[in-house]
């Protein structure tokens, strides 16, 4: 087996190739229906269709929607393997400011709170976030309090590009040839929408996009984003009576109809919930928007279900057209799609073991590019990235949880992966 020095040089090219990926402003639009939807997102795509073909990667191209493809050379005489892919998405997520990153390095980290912010106080401590525990000694990339860091999932892009420098750099490792495709817009859920499978030309691929160390994935949440909006009637507050319907005042109340126990942060495992994401509202129009989610194929249709009856009864006690519901598939449990195709995900569990790590297989609380490409005929499991605490100022992420994720990369490339 060929040892892979993934030396001090080669951990410098992967943690400032992450630092410039995340110092590029790249959120995704949930309100728009551009591909990509923020223009912003052009800048790192841009950015990163010059950097492939300047490591001398084959078949670079960007198409008119951002998505970007491309391929390591195989260097075997004779090449008898399936080609795999890897793919991350460039957006970040909506949730937290992703302007303006500015990472702060934290070398052999000592175990103690990290103050991210001595303005705002914002102090990444492990009495909150246990898992810190696990990096004592480390290299810790943060945000400076005041953004997400954007490690989901520049993460996985840096440790994709980075691997494939290495196997370039590296022609005594053979492997066969190696797809690689980018992403916009995983974030809203809409990462896969126009992903050519045909062009990728992959038999299987793997998504960089998990946390911690050791994961892999091939299930996860059904999802669908709701949105409700609530028409009112606004009148001078001073002759209101009988005649004013507070919309604002209706969203409230719409929101209680919910079961307060079935929300992200009072459910885990299996156990699916409803997410209450965003309220607009005044007393004339209100806007609730809601994502959906849950393992199970049943559960999941009869969540949808249930809102749709909250409406249904909001509006018998209300008056007919006061709350409207659009509801939208975003992803569907990809489970079931590695049927007699459980090699795919052997492969990957052998790579973790190769690389001395312990495989976490699990479900996904959440959703990735994935979910969708497996429906559309590329199987693609999910494995770590290394990023912690996604989607808030508290994100971080290890240099060299990055590192053993490059490793993992090289391991599948150079793996006999006939059956």
């Amino acid at each position: 087996m060929t040892t892979i020095d993934f030396n001090q040089d080669w951990k410098l090219k992967l943690q400032n190739r992450f630092l410039n990926y995340v110092k590029i402003y790249s959120t995704s639009d949930p309100e728009s229906e551009s591909t990509p939807s923020s223009p912003q997102q052009w800048e790192i795509a841009k950015y990163i269709f010059e950097e492939l073909k300047s490591l001398g990667l084959s078949d670079v191209s960007m198409d008119e929607h951002g998505y970007i493809y491309a391929y390591v050379p195989s260097n075997l005489e004779n090449d008898d393997q399936p080609v795999v892919g890897f793919i991350s998405h460039y957006d970040t997520s909506p949730d937290f400011n992703g302007e303006n990153v500015n990472p702060q390095i934290w070398k052999d980290y000592d175990g103690k709170d990290l103050v991210l912010n001595q303005e705002t106080g914002f102090t990444l401590s492990p009495a909150k976030f246990e898992t810190l525990k696990d990096y004592v000694g480390k290299t810790l990339i943060t945000t400076d309090g005041t953004s997400l860091l954007g490690a989901d999932d520049k993460a996985g892009l840096a440790e994709i590009v980075t691997a494939a420098e290495f196997l370039l750099a590296h022609p005594e490792i053979k492997h066969g040839r190696i797809a690689i495709g980018f992403t916009p817009d995983e974030e809203i859920g809409r990462g896969a929408h126009k992903f050519d499978v045909k062009k990728f030309g992959a038999e299987w691929a793997y998504t960089m996009d998990g946390s911690e160390v050791g994961e892999l994935e091939y299930e996860n949440f059904n999802a669908a984003g709701a949105v409700v909006k609530i028409h009112g009637l606004s009148v001078h507050p001073g002759y209101a009576y009988g005649k004013m319907v507070n919309a604002a005042l209706l969203a409230a109340e719409f929101v209680q109809l919910l079961p307060e126990n079935e929300t992200p942060a009072t459910t885990k495992g299996f156990e699916g919930f409803y997410h209450l994401m965003e309220i607009k509202a005044d007393i004339s129009e209100a806007k609730i928007q809601y994502i959906i989610r849950d393992h199970d194929n049943e559960k999941f249709e009869a969540r949808k279900k249930f809102m749709t009856d909250k409406v249904t009864e909001f509006n018998y006690k209300f008056g007919e057209g006061t709350a409207e519901i659009e509801i939208k598939e975003q992803y569907r449990n990809m489970k079931q799609q590695f049927e007699g195709k459980m090699h795919i995900v052997d492969i990957a569990e052998q790579a973790l073991k190769d690389a001395n790590i312990e495989p976490k297989i699990k479900a996904i609380r959440g959703g990735t590019d994935g979910a969708q490409l497996s429906y559309m005929g590329l199987p693609c499991p999910n494995i770590f990235a290394g990023g912690m605490n996604f989607h808030g100022p508290y994100e971080y992420v290890a240099l060299e949880s990055m590192g053993e994720a490059v490793k993992v990369i090289i391991n599948i490339a150079k793996a006999d992966k006939k059956r």
